[in-house]
């Protein structure tokens, strides 16, 4: 698995941002804020009362050259093409190499991303639409500036969006996301993105589960990739009245009144489990049931049908109890009418009682809705738990939504041990439209367990001897002052390699 998500550009600083509940989401950077439109109040269009997010690091620890993107092509480059490729070549190598996936003309590559504005275009567009448009206005306001006064004018705003070369273009096609890792890693799998809004994440990894229960793909690096924080993003949030009023994005509480916007990217290589273990692979988690869904004629495009959802889930859990589960990581935007619909079904799908309180979260307190990433963010998080059999926590959830009371789940403030739980996750992600996707996990391979840290005052023996031999005698000779004998209650034994390691 690999990961670049707000606070964490590796799944080691992910798992410990999610088990000590850090909360990623901050101010928007000063570099990629405009006053004059961000914490404003008002409905126009170019305003928004928005100023808190989930934003990636600001460094990304990647040499494009070293994977074949040249130096030349990088300026105006959409940033999504190159956090896939180096989360991508991450989660390769969290997987031991591409070597160990089989035939390079057998893995594919299927990510999820959302058809928004994305800086490398909206500058692009810039280009071609608003210089004119601002050229032609001025023309049209100062009938005395003539062609030669315009043409400054255009080249001088032109002048201000950058050198663009004609070799950046295909760095702003959409779709190269995922061409573009297939292209630089050698792969001749099928590769190929997918926009269902919210739930792009979790249908790409869906659609790669059909590449390899198909037999066309061996290997499959599936996940979701967003890396934008446009302004028009903003507005239309806005427009929709979903970001919320408060600045805190509280899933799952009384207290939700609004998401608050992520972004990110993550990325899950996937393999048949019998192909897995008959090669030795380590397995964070097991993938056992998927499920997709439309809304079909709800109330609108925008609302949540709790039938639609019902429907996704039930596909996925077709022939398992969905009483046997331990964590649900839920889509858990934090708008009113989302959160309400998601624990309808909830309750619906696994009942109101019966045995433990199972756990339910969102990571979306911690990192924001990284909208077409979400599912896949979600998804590494719920492989984690069960990996390390930790139960993670969910921030600014102190007062439940009432709703979750008719449900047999319940929201950890602080992590703690998996325990007697069914070791099942599950995953849902909700998008715009009515597009619903749910996964089912199982536990994988257990992580190493760490030796105990040691809670009482450590004895430190500082011995000397001339040989092997002398230093185990004076090892046995009890109550000797400084030494580990008897008397000291310590004891040591000798290691078949001479001279010890230091310690």
């Amino acid at each position: 698995m690999g990961v670049f998500l707000p606070g964490a550009s590796t799944v080691d600083q992910y798992w410990r941002n999610l088990v000590e509940g850090a909360d990623a989401v901050t101010e928007i950077p000063e570099d990629r804020r405009d006053p004059a439109f961000h914490g404003q109040d008002s409905s126009a269009p170019d305003r928004t009362h928005g100023r808190r997010g989930g934003f990636a690091p600001d460094t990304l620890e990647f040499d494009p050259a070293a994977h074949g993107v040249p130096p030349a092509s990088l300026a105006g480059i959409e940033p999504d093409q190159l956090t896939a490729l180096a989360v991508a070549v991450a989660a390769v190598d969290d997987a031991g190499g591409l070597s160990g996936l089989g035939d390079p003309e057998r893995i594919g590559v299927v990510l999820g991303r959302g058809g928004y504005l994305s800086p490398g275009l909206q500058g692009f567009d810039q280009r071609v639409r608003t210089v004119r448009q601002i050229a032609r206005t001025v023309g049209e306001l100062v009938p005395s500036a003539g062609p030669d006064v315009l043409g400054r004018l255009r080249t001088a705003l032109r002048e201000t969006l950058g050198e663009f070369r004609p070799e950046t273009a295909a760095g702003l096609v959409p779709s190269l996301a995922a061409a573009r890792v297939a292209n630089r890693l050698d792969l001749g799998g099928p590769a190929y993105t997918v926009d269902a809004a919210c739930a792009s994440s979790l249908v790409a990894v869906d659609q790669a589960i059909g590449e390899l229960a198909r037999g066309r793909c061996d290997a499959v690096l599936a996940g979701g990739v967003h890396q934008t924080h446009d302004d028009t993003l903003w507005s239309l949030f806005t427009q929709l009245g979903a970001l919320s009023p408060s600045q805190r994005i509280s899933p799952l509480s009384r207290a939700a009144d609004g998401m608050l916007i992520g972004e990110g990217t993550a990325i899950v290589v996937l393999k048949r489990l019998a192909d897995a273990r008959r090669d030795g692979d380590r397995v964070y988690a097991v993938l056992r049931g998927s499920g997709t869904s439309s809304d079909g004629r709800g109330a609108s495009l925008l609302s949540p049908s709790v039938a639609g959802q019902t429907l996704a889930l039930r596909r996925a859990w077709d022939g398992m109890d969905p009483a046997e589960i331990g964590l649900l990581e839920a889509h858990g935007t934090a708008t009113p009418a989302g959160d309400a619909a998601e624990l309808t079904t909830v309750a619906e799908v696994f009942g109101t009682t019966g045995g433990p309180r199972a756990v339910i979260g969102s990571v979306k307190s911690m990192i924001g809705h990284t909208l077409a990433t979400a599912g896949a963010a979600g998804l590494v998080k719920a492989a984690l738990a069960l990996y390390h059999e930790v139960l993670p926590p969910t921030l600014h959830c102190g007062d439940p939504n009432p709703l979750l009371d008719k449900t047999r789940f319940r929201v950890l403030a602080e992590a703690q041990p998996w325990g007697a739980l069914p070791r099942v996750a599950a995953v849902s992600a909700f998008g715009f439209g009515g597009v619903n996707a749910h996964l089912v996990l199982g536990a994988g391979d257990p992580a190493p367990k760490r030796k105990a840290r040691v809670t009482e005052p450590e004895r430190v023996l500082r011995l000397a001897a001339r040989s092997p031999e002398e230093l185990l005698e004076r090892l046995d000779r009890p109550g000797e002052p400084g030494t580990g004998g008897a008397g000291s209650g310590s004891s040591a034994r000798t290691s078949a390699n001479w001279p010890w390691p230091a310690r």
